[in-house]
């Protein structure tokens, strides 16, 4: 009876040790998707970020511009760059302050953009029109990669809470990482007034 006994605790501890080894080879897989999306979430902002000072540039060349302005995008992007993410940290905190920065420096872009409303030989420029044609794809893209950034994080973060995976999560110290969140009020319409 001996040998049976020895011989199905070996294979249930085969079984174990394989399960074990498969839960962690799947979330270091689901992890390394996890990094390899914030890399590219980040290569959006930054290319954002590149096509700044370009715009500020062409920009200041317009007589009498507003000097505040500027500043206010040059100090906006200077926060936003600035903040740096470990991608093996994501935290939803770390995250919330990363898109606040993000979202200083959109509010100043708007500002910047709406304030060019009142040079109309700026905006016949064609280096203007170009950069303003590249700063909206440039959001389009931001947006399709924090999309799958949001879809990556929802996969890794369900591997790591189901059943029994949960179990070698823990073990491993595999934790659930944070998504982006919609801004405060962005469930409200803008109002349009005429």
């Amino acid at each position: 009876m001996r040998p049976v006994l020895i011989l199905v605790l070996v294979i249930f501890g085969l079984i174990v040790a394989f399960s074990g080894c498969n839960s962690y080879n799947k979330f270091v897989e689901k992890d390394t998707s996890v990094e390899q999306a914030w890399g590219n979430v980040q290569s959006a902002y930054q290319r954002r970020a590149d096509l700044i000072p370009n715009l500020v540039n062409t920009v200041k060349g317009a007589a009498n511009f507003e000097q505040t302005t500027l500043t206010q995008v040059a100090d906006a992007r200077a926060r936003a760059t600035s903040i740096q993410i470990d991608p093996t940290k994501l935290t939803p905190e770390k995250l919330a302050e990363f898109q606040a920065a993000q979202g200083e420096l959109s509010q100043a872009i708007g500002r910047l953009l709406m304030v060019t409303e009142n040079y109309p030989e700026l905006r016949a420029t064609d280096s203007f029109k170009e950069l303003q044609s590249q700063l909206e794809g440039t959001e389009n893209r931001i947006k399709v990669e924090r999309d799958k950034f949001n879809a990556t994080v929802a996969d890794y973060n369900t591997s790591v809470r189901r059943f029994p995976a949960n179990f070698w999560a823990g073990i491993f110290g595999f934790e659930r990482k944070g998504a982006f969140e919609a801004d405060q009020g962005a469930q409200n319409a803008p109002k349009v007034e005429f």
